[in-house]
């Protein structure tokens, strides 16, 4: 014997003492299409965010310049570039220094004395330095170097040392290769004397 009792949403079936609860074809199909919505907001919703991130992204890297942009010659002869860049996301920035080059070379004794002997070294465009910085907060404060330029074959006679008595750079340009940008702030000769007995130095 089976009696029915239909209440509610669900119909009530029992039979020998055991109620069963059956659950009707409307509920089953709104429990599916209520998944499914909550899987579509979902679905936007990380689109959304994805489409944020990318366009924050691009609007920052759009933004991206130079702060400041300093050259120097160090102790070594070799031309450096400091410089402060900002509007650069998070990312892996791309750098490169490129400059022409020329140098003095001279063949010193152990007492300093500078007998004949030197060589004029270009000037000529020195190999392209390159460096990779990680940038934090939109921004990347770093430098590049890149020389001195080389003797070449020239060499000092034994006994005596060869020393780079001056160095000069001209046509300096650092470039962000990532973005496309490049300061204006570096212009002008970069020189160092480190012999200025030499009368060559004076004309380099």
């Amino acid at each position: 014997m089976k009696l029915f009792f239909a209440e509610g949403p669900c119909q009530t079936i029992v039979n020998a003492g055991v109620a069963r609860v059956v659950f009707r074809r409307r509920i089953q199909d709104g429990l599916a299409q209520e998944n499914t919505v909550h899987m579509e907001v979902q679905m936007k919703k990380l689109l959304i965010a994805t489409a944020l991130a990318v366009i924050a992204g691009s609007a920052l890297a759009a933004g991206a310049h130079f702060m400041s942009a300093e050259a120097s010659v160090n102790n070594a002869g070799a031309l450096v570039v400091s410089f402060d860049e900002a509007g650069l996301g998070n990312g892996d920035v791309n750098y490169t220094l490129s400059a022409n080059g020329a140098a003095v070379y001279a063949c010193f004794n152990k007492g300093g004395k500078h007998p004949a002997a030197t060589n004029k070294v270009g000037p000529s465009a020195l190999d392209i330095a390159e460096g990779t910085f990680k940038a934090k907060n939109g921004r990347v404060q770093g430098s590049l170097s890149a020389g001195p330029p080389g003797s070449g074959t020239f060499a000092c006679p034994s006994g005596q040392d060869l020393v780079l008595a001056c160095v000069k750079y001209t046509n300096v340009v650092l470039t962000d290769i990532t973005n496309g940008v490049t300061p204006d702030e570096i212009t002008g000769t970069f020189a160092r004397i480190f012999r200025s007995s030499l009368k060559e130095c004076s004309t380099l």
